[in-house]
Protein backbone atom coordinates (compact mmCIF):
# COMPACT_ATOMS: atom_id res chain seq x y z
CA UNK A 1 0.00 0.00 0.00
CA UNK A 2 1.19 3.46 -0.68
CA UNK A 3 -0.37 6.83 0.35
CA UNK A 4 -0.03 10.41 -1.04
CA UNK A 5 -2.28 11.96 0.84
CA UNK A 6 -2.51 12.76 4.98
CA UNK A 7 -4.29 9.80 6.26
CA UNK A 8 -6.15 12.45 8.30
CA UNK A 9 -6.97 15.66 6.08
CA UNK A 10 -6.57 14.36 2.63
CA UNK A 11 -4.01 16.73 1.89
CA UNK A 12 -1.09 16.19 -0.93
CA UNK A 13 1.92 15.18 1.11
CA UNK A 14 4.79 17.19 -0.39
CA UNK A 15 7.18 17.46 2.59
CA UNK A 16 9.64 14.84 4.36
CA UNK A 17 11.04 14.71 7.77
CA UNK A 18 13.37 12.09 7.25
CA UNK A 19 13.98 9.24 4.63
CA UNK A 20 15.04 6.42 6.58
CA UNK A 21 15.72 4.53 3.22
CA UNK A 22 14.43 1.19 2.96
CA UNK A 23 13.96 -1.25 5.91
CA UNK A 24 12.42 -4.61 6.67
CA UNK A 25 9.45 -4.64 8.87
CA UNK A 26 10.53 -3.71 12.26
CA UNK A 27 8.50 -6.56 14.01
CA UNK A 28 9.47 -9.57 11.43
CA UNK A 29 11.46 -11.89 13.17
CA UNK A 30 13.08 -14.40 11.19
CA UNK A 31 12.86 -18.12 12.23
CA UNK A 32 16.20 -20.50 12.13
CA UNK A 33 15.10 -22.47 8.78
CA UNK A 34 14.32 -19.51 6.82
CA UNK A 35 17.35 -17.44 7.15
CA UNK A 36 18.54 -18.19 3.52
CA UNK A 37 15.24 -16.81 2.43
CA UNK A 38 14.76 -13.33 1.01
CA UNK A 39 12.98 -10.64 3.02
CA UNK A 40 11.08 -8.02 1.93
CA UNK A 41 12.46 -4.07 2.60
CA UNK A 42 9.86 -0.96 1.87
CA UNK A 43 10.62 2.59 1.87
CA UNK A 44 10.74 4.23 4.86
CA UNK A 45 9.93 8.00 4.28
CA UNK A 46 7.92 9.89 7.10
CA UNK A 47 5.94 12.60 5.55
CA UNK A 48 4.60 15.75 7.18
CA UNK A 49 1.12 17.42 6.22
CA UNK A 50 1.60 20.81 5.30
CA UNK A 51 -2.21 21.44 6.67
CA UNK A 52 -2.66 19.88 9.76
CA UNK A 53 1.18 18.61 10.79
CA UNK A 54 0.63 14.98 11.13
CA UNK A 55 3.95 13.05 10.72
CA UNK A 56 2.91 9.84 8.84
CA UNK A 57 4.93 6.93 6.86
CA UNK A 58 4.67 7.69 2.72
CA UNK A 59 4.55 3.78 2.47
CA UNK A 60 3.64 0.62 4.47
CA UNK A 61 1.76 -2.58 4.60
CA UNK A 62 -1.27 -3.42 5.51
CA UNK A 63 -1.60 -4.18 9.85
CA UNK A 64 -2.93 -7.50 9.10
CA UNK A 65 0.31 -8.13 7.27
CA UNK A 66 1.82 -6.64 10.65
CA UNK A 67 -0.16 -7.42 13.80
CA UNK A 68 -1.74 -10.77 12.60
CA UNK A 69 1.26 -12.99 14.71
CA UNK A 70 3.27 -10.67 16.44
CA UNK A 71 6.01 -10.75 18.74
CA UNK A 72 6.02 -8.34 20.28
CA UNK A 73 4.35 -9.35 24.51
CA UNK A 74 3.61 -6.14 26.82
CA UNK A 75 4.12 -8.14 29.99
CA UNK A 76 7.87 -8.96 29.92
CA UNK A 77 9.17 -5.31 30.97
CA UNK A 78 8.56 -5.05 34.63
CA UNK A 79 8.82 -1.29 34.54
CA UNK A 80 6.02 -0.98 32.47
CA UNK A 81 3.81 -3.19 34.54
CA UNK A 82 4.32 -1.23 37.16
CA UNK A 83 2.92 1.54 34.83
CA UNK A 84 0.12 -0.15 34.38
CA UNK A 85 -1.16 -1.22 37.48
CA UNK A 86 -0.42 2.17 39.17
CA UNK A 87 -2.90 3.66 35.84
CA UNK A 88 -5.52 1.58 37.14
CA UNK A 89 -5.23 2.69 40.79
CA UNK A 90 -5.34 5.97 39.46
CA UNK A 91 -8.38 5.96 36.97
CA UNK A 92 -10.38 4.26 39.27
CA UNK A 93 -10.39 6.09 41.77
CA UNK A 94 -10.34 9.34 39.55
CA UNK A 95 -13.44 8.34 37.68
CA UNK A 96 -15.15 6.58 40.35
CA UNK A 97 -15.46 3.31 38.63
CA UNK A 98 -16.92 0.39 40.06
CA UNK A 99 -19.10 -3.28 39.36
CA UNK A 100 -21.41 -1.32 37.54
CA UNK A 101 -18.97 0.15 34.91
CA UNK A 102 -17.64 -1.04 31.72
CA UNK A 103 -14.23 -0.64 30.65
CA UNK A 104 -12.85 -1.61 27.09
CA UNK A 105 -8.72 -1.51 26.06
CA UNK A 106 -7.81 -1.67 22.51
CA UNK A 107 -4.78 -3.47 21.40
CA UNK A 108 -4.62 -5.21 24.78
CA UNK A 109 -1.99 -7.35 24.25
CA UNK A 110 -1.64 -10.12 26.43
CA UNK A 111 -3.46 -8.56 28.94
CA UNK A 112 -0.98 -6.38 30.94
CA UNK A 113 -3.03 -3.82 32.10
CA UNK A 114 -6.81 -5.26 32.29
CA UNK A 115 -5.47 -7.85 34.76
CA UNK A 116 -5.03 -5.16 37.31
CA UNK A 117 -8.86 -4.27 36.79
CA UNK A 118 -9.67 -7.90 38.08
CA UNK A 119 -9.21 -7.28 41.92
CA UNK A 120 -11.62 -4.17 42.00
CA UNK A 121 -14.58 -6.66 40.05
CA UNK A 122 -14.72 -4.07 37.30
CA UNK A 123 -15.60 -5.77 34.20
CA UNK A 124 -13.43 -5.44 31.01
CA UNK A 125 -13.05 -6.22 27.26
CA UNK A 126 -10.03 -6.35 25.18
CA UNK A 127 -10.11 -5.58 21.70
CA UNK A 128 -6.30 -6.82 20.20
CA UNK A 129 -6.28 -8.35 16.63
CA UNK A 130 -3.19 -10.38 17.23
CA UNK A 131 -4.42 -14.16 17.75
CA UNK A 132 -1.53 -15.44 19.72
CA UNK A 133 -0.98 -12.13 21.82
CA UNK A 134 -5.08 -12.90 22.33
CA UNK A 135 -4.60 -16.37 23.78
CA UNK A 136 -2.42 -15.08 26.28
CA UNK A 137 -5.13 -12.60 27.59
CA UNK A 138 -7.66 -15.22 27.28
CA UNK A 139 -5.87 -17.61 29.54
CA UNK A 140 -5.26 -14.98 32.19
CA UNK A 141 -9.11 -15.06 32.10
CA UNK A 142 -10.15 -11.49 30.09
CA UNK A 143 -12.76 -11.71 27.73
CA UNK A 144 -11.26 -10.63 24.23
CA UNK A 145 -12.59 -9.86 20.78
CA UNK A 146 -9.80 -10.70 17.99
CA UNK A 147 -10.33 -7.96 15.82
CA UNK A 148 -9.38 -4.58 14.51
CA UNK A 149 -10.41 -1.70 16.03
CA UNK A 150 -12.29 1.21 13.87
CA UNK A 151 -15.91 2.21 13.12
CA UNK A 152 -17.64 -1.22 12.03
CA UNK A 153 -16.19 -2.70 15.07
CA UNK A 154 -17.28 -0.38 17.25
CA UNK A 155 -20.53 -0.45 16.07
CA UNK A 156 -20.56 -4.18 16.79
CA UNK A 157 -19.04 -4.49 19.96
CA UNK A 158 -21.36 -1.29 21.55
CA UNK A 159 -24.16 -4.27 20.26
CA UNK A 160 -23.37 -7.00 21.73
CA UNK A 161 -21.58 -5.38 24.88
CA UNK A 162 -22.75 -1.97 25.27
CA UNK A 163 -20.95 0.97 25.16
CA UNK A 164 -17.88 1.86 27.66
CA UNK A 165 -16.97 3.94 30.33
CA UNK A 166 -13.35 3.77 30.07
CA UNK A 167 -11.80 3.25 26.67
CA UNK A 168 -8.66 2.72 26.86
CA UNK A 169 -5.64 2.94 24.15
CA UNK A 170 -1.53 2.72 24.86
CA UNK A 171 0.78 3.11 22.05
CA UNK A 172 -2.28 2.40 19.38
CA UNK A 173 -3.22 5.42 17.67
CA UNK A 174 0.33 5.44 16.28
CA UNK A 175 -0.74 1.96 15.01
CA UNK A 176 -3.61 2.86 12.76
CA UNK A 177 -3.64 3.59 9.30
CA UNK A 178 -7.16 5.04 9.07
CA UNK A 179 -7.16 7.46 11.90
CA UNK A 180 -10.71 8.78 11.04
CA UNK A 181 -12.18 5.50 11.41
CA UNK A 182 -10.22 4.48 14.47
CA UNK A 183 -11.27 7.03 16.14
CA UNK A 184 -14.39 7.61 14.86
CA UNK A 185 -15.18 4.44 16.59
CA UNK A 186 -13.66 5.69 19.99
CA UNK A 187 -17.09 7.80 19.81
CA UNK A 188 -19.64 5.27 19.00
CA UNK A 189 -18.38 3.08 21.74
CA UNK A 190 -17.67 5.48 24.48
CA UNK A 191 -20.73 5.91 26.86
CA UNK A 192 -22.15 9.95 27.15
CA UNK A 193 -20.50 10.64 30.28
CA UNK A 194 -17.29 8.01 29.41
CA UNK A 195 -13.90 8.89 28.88
CA UNK A 196 -11.00 7.96 26.90
CA UNK A 197 -7.55 7.58 27.88
CA UNK A 198 -4.63 7.24 24.78
CA UNK A 199 -0.95 6.83 25.65
CA UNK A 200 1.49 7.51 22.37
CA UNK A 201 5.21 8.83 22.53
CA UNK A 202 5.08 12.72 21.86
CA UNK A 203 6.22 13.65 18.33
CA UNK A 204 7.96 16.52 20.68
CA UNK A 205 10.11 14.61 22.42
CA UNK A 206 10.71 11.91 19.49
CA UNK A 207 12.46 15.28 17.60
CA UNK A 208 14.09 17.06 20.77
CA UNK A 209 15.79 13.64 21.62
CA UNK A 210 16.73 12.37 18.16
CA UNK A 211 14.76 9.44 18.65
CA UNK A 212 14.29 8.32 15.26
CA UNK A 213 14.62 5.19 15.33
CA UNK A 214 11.07 5.11 16.67
CA UNK A 215 9.98 4.93 13.38
CA UNK A 216 9.06 1.60 11.79
CA UNK A 217 6.36 0.71 9.74
CA UNK A 218 4.02 -0.24 12.06
CA UNK A 219 4.05 3.54 13.60
CA UNK A 220 1.63 4.93 10.75
CA UNK A 221 1.41 8.30 12.61
CA UNK A 222 4.21 10.37 14.74
CA UNK A 223 1.37 12.40 16.55
CA UNK A 224 1.72 15.74 18.83
CA UNK A 225 -0.99 16.98 21.36
CA UNK A 226 -2.19 19.85 18.30
CA UNK A 227 -2.93 17.46 15.87
CA UNK A 228 -4.69 15.16 18.07
CA UNK A 229 -6.96 17.55 19.43
CA UNK A 230 -7.79 18.29 15.60
CA UNK A 231 -8.78 14.54 14.82
CA UNK A 232 -10.61 14.13 17.99
CA UNK A 233 -13.09 17.81 17.49
CA UNK A 234 -13.70 16.57 14.11
CA UNK A 235 -14.78 13.65 16.04
CA UNK A 236 -16.94 15.68 18.24
CA UNK A 237 -14.50 14.46 21.02
CA UNK A 238 -12.30 17.03 23.25
CA UNK A 239 -9.79 16.51 24.95
CA UNK A 240 -10.48 17.82 28.41
CA UNK A 241 -6.75 16.84 30.15
CA UNK A 242 -3.34 15.22 29.39
CA UNK A 243 -0.32 14.43 31.11
CA UNK A 244 3.14 14.25 30.24
CA UNK A 245 4.84 10.55 30.97
CA UNK A 246 8.76 9.19 30.52
CA UNK A 247 7.23 5.88 29.32
CA UNK A 248 8.93 5.19 25.85
CA UNK A 249 11.32 8.22 25.91
CA UNK A 250 8.57 10.68 26.68
CA UNK A 251 4.84 9.58 25.59
CA UNK A 252 1.86 11.75 26.42
CA UNK A 253 -1.71 10.51 28.48
CA UNK A 254 -4.91 12.42 27.34
CA UNK A 255 -8.19 12.62 28.32
CA UNK A 256 -11.13 12.60 26.04
CA UNK A 257 -15.15 13.05 26.59
CA UNK A 258 -17.82 13.70 24.03
CA UNK A 259 -17.57 16.76 23.08
CA UNK A 260 -21.14 17.86 24.55
CA UNK A 261 -19.77 16.62 28.05
CA UNK A 262 -19.93 19.85 30.34
CA UNK A 263 -18.75 17.68 33.15
CA UNK A 264 -15.05 17.79 32.25
CA UNK A 265 -13.36 21.34 31.76
CA UNK A 266 -10.36 21.81 29.75
CA UNK A 267 -7.48 21.75 32.37
CA UNK A 268 -4.63 24.39 32.14
CA UNK A 269 -2.06 21.30 31.29
CA UNK A 270 -3.35 21.25 27.44
CA UNK A 271 -2.88 24.78 27.21
CA UNK A 272 0.67 24.32 28.24
CA UNK A 273 1.74 21.42 26.40
CA UNK A 274 0.57 23.40 23.39
CA UNK A 275 2.24 26.40 23.72
CA UNK A 276 5.51 24.07 24.22
CA UNK A 277 4.23 22.62 20.44
CA UNK A 278 4.41 25.88 19.31
CA UNK A 279 7.41 27.05 21.03
CA UNK A 280 9.55 24.19 19.33
CA UNK A 281 8.28 24.74 15.82
CA UNK A 282 5.58 22.25 15.72
CA UNK A 283 3.51 24.47 13.57
CA UNK A 284 6.31 25.28 11.30
CA UNK A 285 6.88 23.23 8.32
CA UNK A 286 11.13 24.27 8.50
CA UNK A 287 11.63 22.63 11.65
CA UNK A 288 10.39 19.41 10.62
CA UNK A 289 12.76 19.54 6.98
CA UNK A 290 15.59 20.08 9.80
CA UNK A 291 15.71 16.79 11.35
CA UNK A 292 17.03 14.85 8.68
CA UNK A 293 20.33 16.25 9.57
CA UNK A 294 19.93 15.11 13.39
CA UNK A 295 19.68 11.67 11.83
CA UNK A 296 22.25 11.48 10.08
CA UNK A 297 24.97 12.74 12.47
CA UNK A 298 23.93 10.09 15.01
CA UNK A 299 24.18 7.56 12.44
CA UNK A 300 27.86 8.55 11.67
CA UNK A 301 28.51 9.18 15.60
CA UNK A 302 27.36 5.61 15.95
CA UNK A 303 29.52 3.53 13.52
CA UNK A 304 32.16 5.96 14.49
CA UNK A 305 32.39 4.53 18.04
CA UNK A 306 31.34 0.60 17.06
CA UNK A 307 34.36 0.61 14.46
CA UNK A 308 36.62 1.71 16.82
CA UNK A 309 35.86 -0.60 19.21
CA UNK A 310 36.44 -3.86 16.96
CA UNK A 311 39.57 -2.05 15.95
CA UNK A 312 40.98 -2.31 19.44
CA UNK A 313 39.77 -5.97 19.37
CA UNK A 314 36.67 -5.62 21.63
CA UNK A 315 33.40 -7.56 21.45
CA UNK A 316 30.02 -6.20 21.60
CA UNK A 317 26.38 -7.81 22.28
CA UNK A 318 22.96 -5.65 22.73
CA UNK A 319 20.31 -5.99 24.60
CA UNK A 320 16.44 -5.89 23.77
CA UNK A 321 15.27 -7.01 20.56
CA UNK A 322 13.26 -4.08 20.36
CA UNK A 323 11.48 -3.00 16.93
CA UNK A 324 13.23 0.34 17.43
CA UNK A 325 16.65 -1.43 17.59
CA UNK A 326 16.18 -2.82 14.05
CA UNK A 327 15.08 0.68 12.74
CA UNK A 328 18.44 1.95 14.09
CA UNK A 329 20.67 -0.91 13.03
CA UNK A 330 19.04 -1.04 9.48
CA UNK A 331 19.43 2.28 9.18
CA UNK A 332 22.81 2.91 10.13
CA UNK A 333 24.19 -0.35 8.21
CA UNK A 334 25.13 -2.22 11.83
CA UNK A 335 24.59 -6.25 11.30
CA UNK A 336 27.02 -9.40 12.68
CA UNK A 337 30.61 -7.73 11.85
CA UNK A 338 29.44 -5.47 15.27
CA UNK A 339 27.33 -7.09 17.31
CA UNK A 340 27.58 -10.94 18.58
CA UNK A 341 24.58 -11.46 19.69
CA UNK A 342 21.58 -9.55 21.21
CA UNK A 343 19.64 -11.39 24.41
CA UNK A 344 16.20 -10.67 25.22
CA UNK A 345 14.11 -11.60 28.09
CA UNK A 346 11.12 -12.72 26.04
CA UNK A 347 11.08 -16.46 24.87
CA UNK A 348 9.03 -15.64 22.42
CA UNK A 349 11.79 -14.48 20.41
CA UNK A 350 14.93 -15.97 21.50
CA UNK A 351 15.93 -18.40 18.64
CA UNK A 352 15.17 -16.19 16.23
CA UNK A 353 16.71 -13.63 14.39
CA UNK A 354 16.74 -9.98 13.73
CA UNK A 355 14.77 -8.80 10.76
CA UNK A 356 17.19 -7.46 7.96
CA UNK A 357 20.87 -7.68 10.07
CA UNK A 358 20.30 -11.42 10.60
CA UNK A 359 21.69 -11.41 14.62
CA UNK A 360 20.95 -14.32 16.80
CA UNK A 361 18.17 -13.47 19.55
CA UNK A 362 19.94 -15.20 22.89
CA UNK A 363 18.68 -16.05 26.08
CA UNK A 364 20.25 -13.36 28.90
CA UNK A 365 22.16 -15.95 30.32
CA UNK A 366 24.30 -16.22 27.48
CA UNK A 367 25.96 -12.71 28.38
CA UNK A 368 26.81 -14.24 31.58
CA UNK A 369 28.28 -16.87 29.51
CA UNK A 370 30.38 -14.70 26.77
CA UNK A 371 30.50 -11.75 28.95
CA UNK A 372 31.35 -9.08 26.00
CA UNK A 373 33.10 -5.97 26.54
CA UNK A 374 30.21 -3.97 25.87
CA UNK A 375 26.30 -3.93 25.75
CA UNK A 376 24.83 -1.94 23.24
CA UNK A 377 20.95 -1.25 25.15
CA UNK A 378 18.81 -1.21 21.77
CA UNK A 379 15.96 -0.71 23.58
CA UNK A 380 17.11 2.53 25.27
CA UNK A 381 13.76 3.61 27.10
CA UNK A 382 14.32 1.03 29.46
CA UNK A 383 17.93 2.62 30.31
CA UNK A 384 17.49 2.32 34.13
CA UNK A 385 15.53 -1.16 34.03
CA UNK A 386 18.11 -2.45 31.99
CA UNK A 387 20.93 -1.03 33.88
CA UNK A 388 20.33 -2.65 37.02
CA UNK A 389 19.33 -5.94 35.09
CA UNK A 390 23.10 -6.03 33.70
CA UNK A 391 24.98 -4.39 36.96
CA UNK A 392 26.66 -7.73 37.22
CA UNK A 393 28.49 -7.54 34.01
CA UNK A 394 30.78 -4.50 35.70
CA UNK A 395 32.42 -7.67 37.38
CA UNK A 396 34.15 -8.26 34.54
CA UNK A 397 34.17 -4.18 33.18
CA UNK A 398 31.67 -4.49 30.50
CA UNK A 399 30.04 -1.16 29.79
CA UNK A 400 26.77 0.00 28.40
CA UNK A 401 25.85 1.77 25.02
CA UNK A 402 23.25 3.59 24.06
CA UNK A 403 23.10 6.00 20.85
CA UNK A 404 19.81 7.57 21.24
CA UNK A 405 19.29 10.72 22.44
CA UNK A 406 23.13 11.10 21.78
CA UNK A 407 26.06 7.80 21.72
CA UNK A 408 27.02 7.40 25.46
CA UNK A 409 29.15 4.95 26.84
CA UNK A 410 29.13 4.67 30.73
Amino acid sequence: MKKNCCSFCGTQLKNSMVDLGLSPIANEYIEKENLDAGQYYYPLNVMVCEKCYLVQVAAYRTPENIFSNYKYFSSFSTSWLAHCKEYVDMIVERLGLDESKKVFEIACNDGYLLQYFKPHNIPVLGIEPAANVADTAIKKGIEVETVFWGKETAEKISETHGRADLIIGNNVLAHVPDINSFVEGLRLALNETGTITMEFPHLLKLMQLNQFDTIYQEHFSYLSLSTVEAIFAEHHLKIYDVEELSTHGGSLRIYAAHRNNREFEKSQKVSEVLEQEIHFGLREIQTYTAFAECVKRIKRESCKLLIEIKEKGGSIAAFGAAAKGNTFLNYCGIGKEYIDFVADSSVEKQGLFLPGTRIPIVSPDEIRKRKPDYIVLLAWNLKSELTELLADTREWGCRLITFIPRVDVF
